[in-house]
């Protein structure tokens, strides 16, 4: 594993030399026990020939932020070691090394903290036990692909590693990284809550872009997932990283310019960020909401630009450090000069070159001393937040109170006892304690801490530059449903209050369902309205549901209402219409029976059988009346009555219609000498024939009703959007039995009455019953096809109008000829007029008997009509 020279080996076979020179710590101090640690401080390396890496460092290459993380190593150590309560007696030291940001560098600083700083190593190996050679445990690395390479390499050693920003949820995995802690959340957890909080702003439409390390592959790949369940669509996903040709980084920045997304999630590292913002403002940009990752919401590069307003994402929390400011303010030019990289970082702040340097030709003047740490303003001196600074206090509290657990007492340490660094790892994995600045340390059996986050938000201040505004925060440990929390007003993109809309496709509202587009991702879809008698009540609705049978859609199709329900109602039009047509002919009926009354004695009245005309008045008064029962809401006893009441008036009026045109042609057609048939038909037989008929009916009827009444039923299929309330027949056949005999009646009225129609007009009622038995068999035989095909109460109003026509047919025809005489015509209504016409009649008869040689014909057939 660790790189041997062969000559040295060759030359001095008990020993042997490193190929290259060890890597130089930037910050150390010796102590008892010394701590590593690793920060990527430099972003350039370069790998040359013969060398095992040699570092090239470019001009303004420093990360100030990784120098105030590296130094908050060295003041947590400072404090520690001034504590009387954790590890006393014992001094701890500290090992700081520039990782480049590069694997390689990580990977041999990893070596060298297994193996110590001495480049000879002898046959036994006790180079491992030297206490100033190996650490217990190591802090860092910050970012996670260097990380991944140190951690499978500290764990073949057993070497805690305790990381304070390397976020990759593979590293949680304790089979590939057994050794493995972080003080800063998982990515897991990240990914999750991303995903969830642009699911709850209704972002569906979004691209996505991640660094090409494994920080941004891993992080990227838990946010599409948890996206996917959140039913999000990523029009692109685009990986990127800094070292890559400027040619992919201006197609990644062209793909953003030309996307339809509006809202971008940033799974970046903050270097690839710096240059993906750096490119895209060099031409114009649609206005877009940042949604970032921790690695780079927190970084103050980021609030010189305005398209990154507001930004929005998780960071760890801010926090504060008591002494922390004056330590790292605490810098003179002469304190600098000890160390490299304390001398870098003040010739790269002030722009100088410190007295006694050589080789800084870079700087054309020296630093005078008029330099003011105070008044600088960048990464290194800013204490503002202090988020990631807080993780780095953390995990060296951390590893000081492990090794406390191992080497300690109740009150003594022995710094003289010797451990293996599993033992540092296995007390690790239990520590629990609060720092001293309140926050609570401990892992879970991943390594991890629990999951805590503020919501960061990248708002305007009132001097127009930006700042970073917490507006809500994530804790992983409260009930769910309650971890999200937002807490103040959000300010979007171009400093808007309101939130910005990125879909692919605008929500389909109530009444309509999504319909995906084929070939495109199922956020884009149309809108397609909900079938009829169907509904959807929510917002982007999949599918449209059915409403129950007696429920109908209303007009937006988003909530079912109950059916109306239909029938002929007193209220209607058409119902009043027709009970004003009733009630009038119940009153001319009565107005006829009064008339017909009045004159009883007359010879009109006599001569057109009294008895049966008054019956046939009261039956015609009974079925103006029984049409009233069709009208109205049907109930069990109004559906037995309306038809069996209509079926046995109609039969009586019938009845008395059917007697009278008996009587009529018995009367005039009983010819032959000697004939009695007249006693056949009198009255007591016309009553009986009148009760047989009706009984006839009647009898039906109760049949009807025994075996199938009619009842009310709600007809829903009739009409799909409202309901009919109607009276089922029950029986059809009782329904078309009572119909048919009825028709029956009719249609041998109508024969004899056809019969007898030449009969001397002034008594005879033959041809006014021909008239109405003939409107009555049409209005009858209309009515069929009109009540089979009439919708809902029409099928009602089609019965009364056939009642009432038929009634007023006969009423009219049979009797508004007498009442004119009557009432207008007296003179016509005397026996003189009347036997005038029967004079006329007998001759006529006479002449028609001779030939039959029958001389006489007797007056009774004629006398008793009178």
């Amino acid at each position: 594993m660790t790189v041997f020279s062969p000559a040295g080996c060759n030359a001095n076979p008990v020993s042997c030399r490193l190929w290259a020179s060890p890597q130089i710590p930037i910050l150390s101090k010796n102590g008892d026990f010394v701590i590593g640690g690793i920060f990527s401080i430099h972003y350039y390396t370069r790998s040359e020939q013969n060398t095992f890496l040699s570092v090239l460092l470019f001009p303004n290459s420093m990360e100030f932020r990784e120098l105030h993380l590296a130094r908050a190593l060295e003041f947590t150590i400072h404090e520690i070691n001034n504590r009387t309560d954790l590890l006393p007696g014992i001094t701890l030291g500290y090992q700081i090394y520039d990782s480049c940001s590069a694997v390689p560098v990580s990977i041999k600083v990893a070596f060298q903290f297994a193996n110590g700083l001495d480049p000879v190593f002898n046959d036994t190996g006790t180079y491992l036990k030297s206490a100033s050679a190996a650490v217990p445990a190591v802090v860092g690395e910050s970012s996670s692909t260097p990380s991944i390479g140190m951690a499978r390499t500290l764990g073949l050693f057993g070497i805690p590693q305790v990381s304070h920003a390397s976020t990759c949820a593979c590293l949680s995995d304790k089979r590939q990284f057994p050794s493995f802690c972080r003080t800063v959340p998982s990515d897991h957890h990240q990914a999750a809550v991303l995903a969830k909080m642009v699911k709850y702003f209704g972002w569906t439409w979004i691209g996505a872009i991640h660094s090409n390390t494994d920080y941004g592959n891993y992080g990227m790949a838990s946010f599409l997932k948890a996206a996917q369940q959140e039913g999000i669509c990523v029009e692109y996903s685009e990986a990127y990283l800094r070292t890559q040709p400027r040619s992919k980084l201006e197609r990644v920045a062209n793909v953003i310019r030309r996307s339809t997304a509006r809202v971008i999630v940033a799974f970046l590292a903050s270097g690839d960020m710096k240059f993906l913002v750096e490119e895209l403002v060099r031409q114009p940009l649609p206005p877009l909401q940042w949604i970032a990752s921790e690695a780079w919401i927190i970084h103050p590069y980021f609030l010189q630009f305005n398209i990154c307003a507001g930004a929005l994402g998780f960071g760890v929390p801010r926090s504060e450090i008591p002494g922390f400011r004056e330590f790292l303010l605490n810098l003179s030019p002469s304190q600098a000069m000890k160390s490299p990289i304390l001398t870098e970082f003040w010739e790269s702040s002030f722009s100088c070159s410190l007295k006694g340097r050589t080789g800084s030709s870079e700087f054309l003047r020296q630093c005078d001393g008029s330099e003011d740490i105070h008044a600088l303003q960048n990464p290194y001196t800013d204490t503002s937040q202090l988020r990631i600074t807080n993780m780095v206090y953390k995990a060296t509290y951390a590893i000081a109170h492990a090794i406390h657990g191992v080497i300690c007492n109740d009150v003594q340490c022995d710094k003289t006892h010797t451990f293996a660094p599993w033992q540092i790892l296995n007390q690790l994995k239990r520590v629990n304690f609060t720092t001293k600045n309140g926050y609570q340390v401990n892992f879970d059996s991943n390594g991890d801490p629990a999951a805590v986050y503020e919501l960061i938000n990248l708002q305007f201040k009132k001097n127009g530059s930006l700042d970073f505004v917490p507006v809500g925060y994530y804790d992983s440990s409260k009930p769910r449903g309650q971890e999200l929390i937002i807490s103040s007003t959000i300010s979007w993109v171009g400093g808007q209050t309101e939130v910005p809309v990125s879909v692919c496709s605008e929500s389909c509202p109530p009444g309509t369902r999504k319909a995906v587009q084929k070939g495109r991702p199922v956020c884009c879809f149309d809108c397609i309205p909900c079938a009829e008698g169907e509904i959807s009540n929510n917002t982007d609705s999949l599918e449209c549901t059915c409403c129950l049978p007696e429920f109908w859609p209303n007009a937006k199709q988003d909530i079912c209402l109950p059916k109306p329900v239909e029938f002929l109602s007193w209220h209607d039009s058409l119902g009043i219409i027709l009970t004003v047509f009733s009630i009038t002919g119940a009153f001319m009926a009565v107005c006829v029976t009064v008339v017909f009354y009045k004159h009883r004695a007359s010879p009109i009245v006599r001569a057109n059988n009294s008895e049966l005309s008054f019956l046939l008045l009261f039956s015609l008064t009974l079925c103006f009346l029984c049409s009233l029962t069709f009208i109205g809401q049907p109930s069990e006893w109004s559906c037995m009555l309306r038809h069996t009441a209509f079926g046995i008036t109609f039969v009586l009026c019938i009845s008395c219609v059917l007697g009278k045109t008996i009587v009529v042609l018995m009367a005039f057609r009983a010819t032959i000498p000697g004939s009695n048939v007249m006693k056949w038909f009198g009255p007591p037989q016309q009553r009986l024939s009148v009760l047989a008929f009706t009984l006839i009916q009647a009898v039906i009827c109760v049949i009807w009703l025994k075996v199938s009444p009619p009842y009310p039923f709600r007809n829903l299929k009739h009409y799909k959007d409202k309901i009919i309330l109607e009276c089922h027949l029950g029986s059809s056949i009782g329904f078309w039995a009572v119909l048919g005999y009825i028709g029956l009646l009719a249609v041998l009225c109508f024969i004899l009455a056809f019969l007898a129609r030449k009969l001397p007009d002034n008594f005879n009622e033959a041809k006014f019953i021909t008239f109405s038995m003939l409107i009555f068999c049409a209005v009858w035989i209309t009515f069929i096809p009109a009540y089979v095909s009439s919708p809902g109460k029409l099928t009602v109003a089609v019965e009364i109008f056939a009642i009432l026509a038929s009634s007023f047919g006969l009423i009219i025809c049979i009797f508004a000829p007498k009442c004119f005489i009557i009432v207008f015509r007296p003179l016509k209504n005397t026996k003189k007029h009347l036997m005038g016409q029967w004079i006329v009649l007998s001759k006529r008869v006479k002449k028609a008997t001779q030939s039959f040689g029958v001389h006489h014909i007797g007056y009774c057939n004629f006398c008793s009509l009178f």
